[in-house]
């Protein structure tokens, strides 16, 4: 949704104040998704956000030049990543914790994350859009964790047992597995990255894969049924690898 000038010029203004918050400015004169502020009808679902006011698809480069903006302390490329991503962030994290305050938090953290790790982005392991829903991903199912175990402890007033040490064959087993699907992932043409992040890492369906991303349906079940292929078979080989 675009801004009114009044916004615009009180965001340009905030933004010249070294020592405001990046993140807490860019909500402030944007829009978090539920709408509340501005007395908008709340988005019932993703596909509802993801399919709203369809546009041109951007180019994977744009979102990395954003990217790269922001690691060099861009306040504005933040805002303009903001505006395109927080809607689908909020409602991903509403979708996993149910709970509308958590979602609002969360998403702010998300971007707290993005604006202090912006540098650490690598366009190798995937795109941006794949990178910001792993992380609000992340985000909200840490947080799921941590209010069961809250309700555990003060359900029955009995301090959970000390989680067992990791088994070190374990750990390093698991790391083996993280490269071995890195270089799977590698074997992947863009468009079947892009459609198997956006599906199994940010948890959509292929329909709302499809509205995101700007292309057909069929095309989208296409690239993951060919990217799942080439990932069994890739890590079929490493298995057999002695």
């Amino acid at each position: 949704m675009r801004q009114s000038r009044f916004a615009e010029e009180r965001m340009a203004s905030d933004l010249s104040e070294p020592d405001r918050d990046p993140v807490a400015v860019v909500v402030q004169c944007g829009e978090i998704s539920t709408g509340k502020e501005c007395g908008q009808k709340t988005p019932a679902t993703l596909g509802d956000v993801l399919y709203a006011g369809s546009k041109a698809p951007v180019p994977e480069r744009d979102w990395a030049a954003l990217v790269q903006s922001i690691a060099a302390a861009d306040q504005l490329a933040l805002h303009a990543l903001y505006e395109r991503a927080h809607r689908i962030v909020f409602t991903l994290v509403m979708r996993i914790t149910a709970n509308r305050e958590t979602a609002e938090e969360l998403t702010i953290d998300v971007f707290h994350d993005i604006w202090r790790r912006a540098s650490r982005y690598d366009a190798a392991s995937g795109t941006v859009l794949g990178w910001i829903m792993n992380q609000a991903r992340s985000r909200a199912i840490d947080r799921l964790r941590f209010e069961n175990r809250k309700k555990r402890s003060d359900g029955d007033g009995v301090h959970p047992l000390a989680e067992a040490a990791a088994d070190p064959h374990d750990v390093i087993e698991l790391r083996q597995q993280g490269e071995a699907l890195r270089a799977a992932l590698a074997s992947l043409t863009p468009g079947e990255r892009e459609a198997i992040e956006t599906t199994f890492f940010a948890g959509l369906t292929h329909a709302e894969a499809a509205a995101l991303l700007k292309q057909p349906l069929g095309t989208i079940k296409t690239r993951i049924r060919s990217g799942l292929h080439k990932l069994r078979r890739a890590l079929a080989a490493e298995a057999e690898t002695p």
